[in-house]
C-alpha cells in the first residue's frame, strides 16, 4: 500500500510540476473585417440612374403644364336669355362663362367678364340664350336709337314663341265698318322685322286675357311713323315670326 501511495504522489507531481500553475487556454487569432473595395466606376454612368432621372424630369413637365391649362380659361359674358336686336343689355341680363379658347386674339372677340357692361349697350343684332357675347353684337343706345310702341293684341294672333327679344314683323288688317258689304280688306305689314323690346306679365289677371301687350323697338326716324301708329290704332293687329 504504502509503495502505490508513493505512485500516486508521483503521477500527481507530474501532473502539476511545484511552483507553476495550470496552463492558460489558447485564444484564436482575431478576425479582420474584408478591406472595402471602390468601385472604379462613377454612379452617374449608370444607365438605370440616367434612365431615372429622364423619367422624373418628363413627368413633372408634364405634370407642371396640365396643372397650367387646368386654369387656362378666360371668364367672358354670355346672355341669359334670348336678345332681341335693339334691346338694352344689362348686368342681370348676363350670366359668367368661363371658356378655354384657342388663343387671345378669339377670346378678344368676346366681353370680358372681368370688366362691367359699356354704359348704355344695345343688342345690334339676335343673340341666342346661352350664347357668348361678341363685342360685334353689341352696340349703343345713341346709335340707333329706338322709340318703343305698345301694341294690344288678340291673345291668337301672338306667336307662343314670341318673348322679350324676338324678332317680329307687325300686320295690321283695317276694320270693315259695321253693314258694309264691301269685300274684307287687305292686311298690310306695318313694321319689319323689329325687335321685342318687353312682353309684360298677365298672369295675375283673375281671367284669361283676349289680349295681350306688346312692345316693340321701332328705330327713330322711321318714314310715316305717325301713320302707322293710326293705321295700328284703327285695325286688327297681327303679329308674325320668321325662322
Amino acid at each position: 500500500m504504502g509503495g502505490m501511495t508513493r505512485r500516486g504522489a508521483g503521477f500527481g507531481a507530474r501532473a502539476a510540476a511545484p511552483g507553476r500553475g495550470p496552463t492558460p487556454p489558447t485564444d484564436p487569432a482575431p478576425s479582420r473585417s474584408p478591406a472595402a473595395v471602390r468601385s472604379g466606376a462613377s454612379r452617374w454612368r449608370d444607365p438605370r440612374l440616367l434612365v431615372g432621372v429622364v423619367v422624373v424630369a418628363v413627368c413633372t413637365l408634364l405634370g407642371a403644364r396640365v396643372l397650367a391649362s387646368a386654369d387656362d380659361t378666360v371668364a367672358v359674358w354670355a346672355a341669359r336669355d334670348a336678345l332681341g336686336r335693339g334691346q338694352p343689355v344689362s348686368a342681370d341680363l348676363v350670366v359668367r362663362r368661363q371658356v378655354r379658347f384657342e388663343d387671345q386674339a378669339d377670346a378678344d372677340r368676346y366681353l370680358s367678364a372681368n370688366a362691367d357692361l359699356p354704359a348704355g349697350a344695345v343688342a345690334s343684332r339676335p343673340v341666342g340664350a346661352g350664347e357668348l357675347l361678341p363685342r360685334a353684337a353689341l352696340g349703343r343706345s345713341h346709335d340707333s336709337p329706338t322709340t318703343q310702341v305698345p301694341l294690344s293684341v288678340p291673345a291668337d294672333a301672338v306667336p307662343a314663341t314670341v318673348r322679350t327679344g324676338s324678332s317680329v314683323d307687325v300686320w295690321v288688317t283695317p276694320q270693315r265698318p259695321a253693314g258694309s258689304a264691301s269685300a274684307s280688306a287687305r292686311s298690310r305689314l306695318v313694321f319689319d322685322d323689329v325687335p321685342v323690346v318687353a312682353v309684360p306679365d298677365e298672369s295675375g289677371s283673375l281671367g284669361p286675357a283676349t289680349t295681350r301687350q306688346v312692345i316693340v323697338g321701332v328705330p327713330t326716324g322711321t318714314a310715316r311713323l305717325a301713320e302707322s301708329i293710326a293705321a295700328l290704332a284703327a285695325g286688327d293687329v297681327l303679329l308674325t315670326v320668321q325662322r
